[in-house]
This record gives structure tokens, C-alpha cells and sequence, in this order.
């Protein structure tokens, strides 16, 4: 436990230069903590797993994003604690944020390896946009001088159901953040405006042979501005060390959304994402993403790594956790 509060003690100092919100990774599904608060605890061990991610690479301003979170688990594996940071840059905006996570996880089934959860995060969004970086032939009224911020506080919520081989997940994310900005009228029109996101995933896990096993997820993305978003991904987990796998997001139209263009493209990207557990504790991650719209062009891709750290063994025997 001390340990944890060391690291993420850390880790926290770190990113309290910069300024940001909450962001999505193609590596999302080795910490679902990223996108649902109800993930605190699944794996029953201490952990810190961090992303950093570079998209449109050669595309000026494109955005550079970090997240950090950490999480553990208390009370016999009924409770657990999570901490997400998040740090993105898009051009002259910034957001920043910060979420502390608590799971409350039953106990399904006998074997006691079947968990239904239920996750509450509380914490803040802070947006920022640098004026330095903005200019304009003539003076512009709309262009900020220095670099104003507004901050609100946020709440999200999410339900997690795992076992050893299947897992599905529904959550959802700037819940009071969305409302107190509408209420307080952002000061500058070129902050970004907040908007809840709703998220499902699932997956499940195909033992082909001792050697091989096979694992599929999706994600569901949606929110009343934009396109639904649909990630498919499938994986191939070989030796229990090495996940080699790739994916495809595009976007679905789920129900009617009368403001947005029908002529809007709605392909998005591809990609490859590798995964090596270097040992029982340390876990490097690399993916590479493709778009298929127009800005592939414009643009070498995306790149994203990702490292992940266990401070402790499991506390108890039974089946690992690979989702």
C-alpha cells in the first residue's frame, strides 16, 4: 500500500504541469480503469499502467496524449481503489484530468472468480487554450490573450461483469462536468466543449491450445455530437507472454442524428497492436494506427506504447487475468 502511495505520489507531480482531460486508446482493453471506474481492482493486484500516445504523426498540432492510472484492491477482493490521470494536447487546447475510482465487486458463483462490479469516479476536467499559439491577419476579439482555463468537477459511473474467460462492461463519463459548464456558459468559445461519452465493451477468451488462446473484444463509443464509434479487435495470446493482435474502428449509426452531415466520412482507421510481458510484473505495450479517411494523406499514423507494472503477486490463487 505504501508503495502505491509512493508511485502514484510521483506520478501525480509529474504531469501537475500540464492541463487536460479524459482520453481513449487503441490499447485500451489491457486497463479497462481508462474507460470504466467499475475496472478498479479486477486484476486483485497492485498496479500503475501508463499510455502515451503520439496520433497524426507529421500533422501539425495533431494531438500528443499521456494517462497514467493506478488501482488495487481491499477487503478480500470487495473493494476496489483506482486513481486516473489524463494529459492531451490538441494545437493550442489543453485539457487535463483526474479521477479517484472506488468498485464495489460481488462475488458470483462459488468458485468466487466470477465478479459483478459496481464503480463510482469522482474528480475534475480543467480545459485550457494557449492564446500564444492562435494568431489572425487582424485583430480578433475571439482569440485569448494568455492561456485561460476553466475547471469543473466531474463525476463517472460504470458496471463491470467478469469471469476467468468472458467479460462485458457499460460506463459512462463526464456526467457532471457536461452540466456545470452548459450552467456557467464557457468564457471563450474556443475551450472545448464537454460532452458525455457512453461506452459497452465485451470480450472473451478461446483456449486453442496450451500454447495458443484467442481473445476478441469490441468497444462501443457514443455521444449525442458525433458518430458512434465501433472498435473490432481480436488477439492471439501466445505462451501466456506475447498478445499479437490488431483492430478496425469505424463508426455505426446506432439511432437518428438529425445534425450531422450524411455525407460525413465515417471510416476511421486501422491498426496492429503488440503486447510482451517481459516478467511477472512488467508488461510493454506498442500499437499503430492507420487512418482511412482523407487525413492519411496528411499524416505517418498514430503510434501509442504503453508499460504496465504489478507492486504486488496476486492475493490469491486462481485463474490469471487476461482481460
Amino acid at each position: 500500500m505504501k508503495r502505491l502511495i509512493i508511485i502514484i505520489t510521483i506520478l501525480l507531480l509529474a504531469l501537475a504541469s500540464f492541463s487536460q482531460q479524459d482520453a481513449q486508446f487503441s490499447q485500451y482493453m489491457f486497463n479497462g480503469l481508462y474507460i470504466n471506474p467499475a475496472y478498479a481492482g479486477y486484476k486483485e493486484q497492485a498496479n500503475i499502467h501508463s499510455f502515451y500516445r503520439s496520433q497524426w504523426t507529421g500533422f501539425e498540432g495533431a494531438p500528443q496524449t499521456m494517462s497514467v492510472a493506478g488501482d488495487m484492491v481491499l477487503k478480500d477482493g470487495n473493494v476496489g481503489l483506482g486513481l486516473l490521470l489524463s494529459n492531451d494536447f490538441t494545437g493550442a487546447q489543453s485539457n487535463f484530468s483526474a479521477y479517484v475510482n472506488y468498485a464495489y465487486r460481488i462475488q458470483i458463483g462459488e468458485s468466487g472468480f466470477s465478479r459483478l462490479s459496481f464503480g463510482l469516479a469522482a474528480g475534475l476536467v480543467q480545459h485550457g487554450i494557449d492564446g500564444d499559439k492562435l494568431s489572425s491577419i487582424e485583430y480578433d476579439q475571439y482569440v485569448p490573450l494568455g492561456k485561460p482555463t476553466e475547471s469543473f468537477p466531474d463525476a463517472r459511473f460504470g458496471v463491470f461483469y467478469s469471469t476467468p474467460n468472458v467479460f462485458v462492461g457499460l460506463s459512462a463519463d463526464n456526467l457532471l462536468a457536461s452540466y456545470f459548464q452548459s450552467e456557467n456558459h464557457a468564457k471563450n468559445i474556443l475551450l472545448p466543449k464537454i460532452n458525455r461519452h457512453y461506452y459497452f465493451t465485451a470480450g472473451a477468451l478461446f483456449k486453442l491450445n496450451y500454447d495458443v488462446k484467442i481473445k476478441p473484444t469490441v468497444l462501443l463509443k457514443d455521444d449525442k455530437q458525433t458518430f458512434t464509434s465501433l472498435d473490432l479487435n481480436a488477439f492471439a495470446l501466445l505462451y501466456d507472454r506475447i498478445w499479437i493482435g490488431g483492430f478496425y474502428r469505424t463508426a455505426v449509426k446506432i439511432y437518428d442524428k438529425p445534425h450531422l452531415d450524411a455525407g460525413l466520412q465515417k471510416k476511421n482507421g486501422v491498426g496492429v497492436i503488440g503486447d510482451f510481458f517481459v516478467n511477472e510484473n512488467l508488461r510493454l505495450g506498442y500499437a499503430f494506427d492507420y487512418s482511412l479517411s482523407n487525413l492519411r494523406n496528411y499524416n505517418y499514423g498514430s503510434h501509442e506504447i504503453s508499460i504496465g507494472f504489478a507492486l504486488s503477486s496476486r492475493r490469491r490463487e486462481g485463474p490469471k487475468c487476461y482481460f
